[in-house]
């Protein structure tokens, strides 16, 4: 049978902190759903909040091709007639082709929390069921709390379903809501529920004991057809079961079939990030499979390995996924992770020649010293560029100074100058910024612009400090990390000094020689030229 999948990053995992979605947002990234081919997303819940209202009114006039927009809400409330129920009638006006409704099945919710009888917690659900059936709509019903609920009440847990099951719910959704279960239980749970409900049953697994994906997956084998989760697993508290990771597991490992084959899986990563860089949220680097260490390799012996044979070291391979093997450089390198790393820039390297070995070498002293050019990609092509003799520098630094002034008790006057050579020219420029770093970056680029307008194409989107090894208190060395971009490609440089300023400063010219090698074409092409002649 076919796993139906259900997204509730719109709703569920909108309720993360530090998630904000926009209309425009939640439009965008409805779109990129349907594209991908989800078959319901939930867009929200029209009576909680106006957002969601104006959401449902203008996804109206979107017309998708393979996703059914949910709209998600309660049950009526206690002792009300659900046609005067002003919840259901919202869910009715968003024009939903499709309705979640929530019920109780604990019963301590029903008693603490609604305040309200077991019998009548009963009839609000099958009354909100069946009212929204007569209408002609599609209806999922969440049983909330419901593993819960059956451990601390089993048979009224089960009545919940079998109400919602005469009412004619299309779906029954189990919910553990506060992620508490664990999959041998999860699974004996269901099968009692089988043996009393024949309605079609899903599977929401919150994620707060690590479990929600192993959990979503046991419920796949147990006979549930439909599996909600959010990407990136966004939500409250630990969030949900992650769709990004729980989607390949169940084409990949399950050998389950879904709305779209496994030749789109390869759009997963791209999915993944692009909700991430909605949502504004760095998304983990060791996310399974759409993370960028998920097929990512450092020792030696890894990497020599994997360039010969992928499933030594990778139980998939990531063009799958649409994600991308990553070779690590650092003192656990040997010289497979040199020459794969150079073949990211265009270089043969040599296995044989000794120029290899001392790019090693230096790799690893530099990182004994504090370096760490795994996170900074573009501050290790430049060091195997230069040890190389491959790389001619546009300009040289002859001397810096930068000067902050205490004017009415703040440190926000920041003056920078720089003393460069470019060619056989030497100037001498000057800066104001906010901080010693910001007013560096204004001066260089004044002296530069001048003989590189492309440089005007490359701005500077993050900047972060680690302090290493802080037995030395403030004398101790940091690490400044860079990131960089053009309108083609991000690119992160490394700095490394006991003094922040010079850090910063190394990390900075980095980030603008690479950006300015990327942007001069004829300069890598020569470095190309001097490559096969150093290893022919």
């Amino acid at each position: 049978m076919r796993i139906q999948i259900y997204d509730t990053t719109l709703r569920d995992g909108s309720q993360g902190e530090g998630i904000s979605f926009s209309i425009n947002d939640k439009i965008n990234i409805l779109k990129k759903f349907d594209e991908f081919g989800i078959d319901y997303v939930e867009g929200g819940w029209p009576g909680s909040n106006p957002k969601d209202i104006e959401f449902f009114k203008t996804a109206k006039d979107i017309e998708l091709k393979n996703t059914t927009l949910v709209a998600f809400g309660s049950t009526r409330k206690p002792d009300t007639p659900v046609e005067k129920d002003i919840n259901v009638k919202y869910l009715l006006e968003s024009g939903a082709k499709a309705i979640t409704i929530f019920g109780k099945s604990w019963d301590l919710h029903v008693s603490k929390a609604l305040d309200t009888t077991l019998e009548e917690n009963l009839k609000m659900i099958e009354d909100s069921i069946k009212f929204l059936k007569d209408k002609g709509i599609k209806v999922f019903y969440d049983a909330e709390h419901f593993f819960d609920g059956f451990e601390a009440n089993e048979e009224y847990a089960l009545k919940t379903l079998i109400t919602a099951q005469r009412a004619g719910a299309d779906t029954i959704t189990l919910c553990d809501t506060n992620g508490g279960i664990e999959p041998t239980r999860l699974e004996e749970i269901i099968k009692k529920v089988n043996e009393k409900i024949s309605t079609p049953l899903g599977i929401h697994s919150h994620n707060d004991s690590g479990l929600a994906v192993a959990n979503s997956m046991k419920a796949v084998q147990n006979g549930i057809v439909q599996v909600q989760g959010t990407v990136n697993g966004y939500g409250e508290r630990c969030g949900n079961a992650n769709l990004c990771t729980l989607i390949p597991n169940i084409i990949l490992k399950l050998d389950r079939k879904c709305n779209f084959s496994k030749e789109k899986l390869k759009d997963i990563t791209a999915l993944s990030r692009f909700v991430a860089e909605v949502a504004n949220i760095s998304p983990p680097a060791n996310s399974p499979y759409v993370g960028e260490n998920a097929f990512a390799h450092k020792g030696g012996i890894h990497v020599s390995a994997v360039m010969k044979q992928n499933n030594t070291y990778e139980h998939i391979d990531p063009k799958i996924v649409g994600n991308d093997r990553k070779v690590l450089v650092s003192e656990l390198s040997g010289k497979s992770n040199i020459l794969q790393k150079a073949k990211e820039v265009n270089l043969n390297l040599n296995r044989n020649i000794p120029q290899t070995q001392k790019v090693l070498e230096k790799i690893k002293r530099m990182e004994h010293q504090g370096y760490q050019l795994e996170g900074a990609e573009a501050s290790l092509k430049l060091l195997i560029w230069k040890t190389l003799n491959l790389y001619e520098s546009f300009f040289e630094l002859i001397s810096f100074r930068v000067i902050v002034d205490n004017k009415e008790e703040t440190f926000r006057d920041t003056e920078a100058t720089v003393k460069i050579r470019v060619g056989d020219e030497v100037l001498l420029k000057a800066a104001e910024g906010n901080g010693p770093v910001n007013a560096l970056d204004h001066a260089l680029r004044k002296a530069l612009e001048e003989f590189y307008p492309a440089l005007k194409n490359i701005s500077l989107v993050d900047y972060k400090v680690r302090v290493l090894e802080g037995t030395d208190g403030t004398g101790s060395k940091v690490r400044v990390l860079i990131e960089s971009k053009n309108d083609k490609e991000s690119w992160s440089t490394v700095g490394m000094s006991p003094n922040i300023i010079e850090a910063s400063w190394i990390a900075l010219v980095d980030s603008i020689e690479y950006g300015l090698m990327c942007e001069h074409d004829p300069g890598l092409v020569k470095m190309k030229e001097k490559m096969e002649r150093l290893c022919s």
